[in-house]
C-alpha cells in the first residue's frame, strides 16, 4: 500500500482528439461540467502530494483544481511526450506517480484508493485493467520514471504494463471518450 500523500497525480489532458471531429473533447460538456475536469473532480478528496496536468492549448482551466499546469506544445508527438512532461515535473519527494487520462470521466476515486492499496515494493506498477487488458489509470513507482521519460510515440507507457499488477474495474468507469459516440454513451450512462 502507498497513501495518496506519496504520490503524484499526473493527468493527460493534451491528446489532440481527432477522432473526435473539430471540437475539442474535453470542453464537451458531461453533466453540465466539461468532460476533461470529470475526473479532476471525483479525485479531489483523494490528498495526492501533488497534482500536475500536462495540457494543450484551450485545455479545461486546472489551476482550481489544484494542479500545476505543464503545457505540451507538440502534442502530435504523442501521448509518450506528455507522460515525459509530466513526470518530469514530479518533484523529488513524491515515491510513485499516478498517470491518468483527462478523457476517463468516470473513474472513481474508490477504483484510484485499489490501485494505491496494491501497490508494493514488489509491484510497482500497478494499472487498471478491463477484461485483462492493462490500461490507465496506473500507478509507477520512482524507479520507472527514467523509463516513462524516454517513451517516444502514442502507445504511451503500454510495453511497461506488461509487467502491472492488474485492477479490474467495470467497462463503464474504465470507459474512455475518444468519439463523439463515445460521449453519448458517457452522457447515457450518467443520466
Amino acid at each position: 500500500m502507498i497513501a495518496a500523500n506519496r504520490v503524484a497525480l499526473v493527468l493527460l489532458a493534451a491528446g489532440q482528439s481527432t477522432r473526435f471531429g473539430s471540437a475539442d473533447k474535453l470542453t464537451a460538456l458531461l453533466d453540465a461540467v466539461p468532460l476533461g475536469l470529470q475526473v479532476a473532480r471525483r479525485l479531489a478528496p483523494l490528498r495526492f502530494v501533488q497534482r500536475v496536468a500536462v495540457i494543450a492549448a484551450g485545455s479545461p482551466d486546472y489551476r482550481g483544481l489544484g494542479f500545476e499546469i505543464v503545457v505540451n506544445d507538440e502534442p502530435a508527438l504523442g501521448q509518450a511526450r506528455s507522460i515525459r512532461l509530466g513526470v518530469e515535473a514530479v518533484g523529488e519527494a513524491v515515491d510513485a506517480a499516478l498517470i491518468l487520462l483527462a478523457d476517463m470521466p468516470r473513474v472513481t476515486a474508490s477504483h484510484i484508493e485499489a490501485l494505491l492499496a496494491r501497490y508494493e515494493e514488489g509491484a510497482d506498477i500497478v494499472a487498471s485493467s478491463n477484461g485483462g487488458i492493462a490500461m490507465p489509470p496506473a500507478l509507477f513507482g520512482r524507479v520507472h520514471f527514467e523509463s516513462l521519460c524516454i517513451l517516444a510515440g502514442d502507445k504511451g507507457a503500454r510495453a511497461l504494463l506488461d509487467r502491472a499488477t492488474l485492477i479490474s474495474g467495470p467497462p463503464a468507469m474504465l470507459m474512455d471518450v475518444d468519439t463523439q459516440a463515445d460521449l453519448a454513451e458517457a452522457r447515457r450512462l450518467s443520466s
